[in-house]
């Protein structure tokens, strides 16, 4: 079964073509990782799916739901999409609880017990049990991420879509966030991965999509693209990171 199915997709700014035709089709439990050089429409493309922004044409279509239709519940299929982003988006003026509680009691109209309590227990499963009372402010890179990740799982998503999620941590951090975002492949969230952790796309990836300047060049499993891409451009660019 289809989670994601974008057909055709198209996003331009400007005089800029950013994404020329995307066709990807992403299936229940399944982990994508999109890589290639910035500026290759990943993040873009990461946007369209929960139409952060607005597709010029194309389709996507999100569990039989036509988002780009007129008519459609955006904000009710949104609360199925959990996004994480480079930065943090955290409220810092709020503890972690707090971040992780205030938006299951606006959008899903759980009660400030329940929100609480599906928190705590999430918060604990990234292992930020001993920061649940913290000001986010005071929180290194790492653990703000883990709350990002806590607060979208919080509302109970079918999908994670994740936009270079460890891009602005200290290198130190990374494992922290890559550990947990692993500890969900492998309990089965459907997960799109923008990235530039190879060895995360290599051990975590059921597909690995390389993007290069607006087009799906290349679409395989991790070994096929890592140890034997088909493409020059993609040898290329994994000749120049790895």
């Amino acid at each position: 079964m289809s989670v994601v199915k974008i057909d055709n997709l198209h996003k331009s700014f400007g005089d800029l073509e950013v994404l020329k035709g995307i066709d990807l089709e992403v299936k229940k439990g399944e982990v994508i990782c999109l890589i290639g050089a910035s500026g290759s429409g990943k993040s873009t493309l990461l946007r369209c799916l929960n139409l952060l922004e607005e597709p010029d044409a194309g389709v996507v279509n999100f569990e039989g739901n036509i988002l780009t239709e007129p008519g459609v519940n955006l904000n009710k299929l949104r609360t199925k999409m959990g996004m994480v982003f480079q930065s943090f988006n955290l409220f810092n003026n709020m503890n972690v609880l707090k971040n992780c509680s205030v938006g299951q009691m606006k959008v899903l109209k759980r009660s400030k017990a329940e929100a609480e309590k599906i928190a705590e227990k999430i918060l604990i499963e990234v292992g930020l049990g001993d920061f649940i009372f913290s000001p986010a402010r005071v929180l290194s890179g790492g653990q703000k991420q883990r709350v990002a990740i806590a607060r979208a799982l919080a509302m109970n998503p079918d999908i994670m879509l994740f936009d270079e999620p460890t891009s602005s941590l200290d290198p130190e951090m990374v494992g922290e966030v890559l550990d947990v975002m692993k500890k969900l492949a492998n309990q089965g969230m459907t997960m799109i991965v923008v990235t530039h952790e190879m060895s995360f796309a290599k051990e975590v990836a059921d597909r690995v999509v390389f993007m290069d300047q607006g087009v799906i060049l290349e679409i395989g499993k991790p070994e096929e693209i890592f140890a034997n891409p088909k493409e020059e451009r993609t040898k290329e660019f994994l000749n120049r990171i790895l």
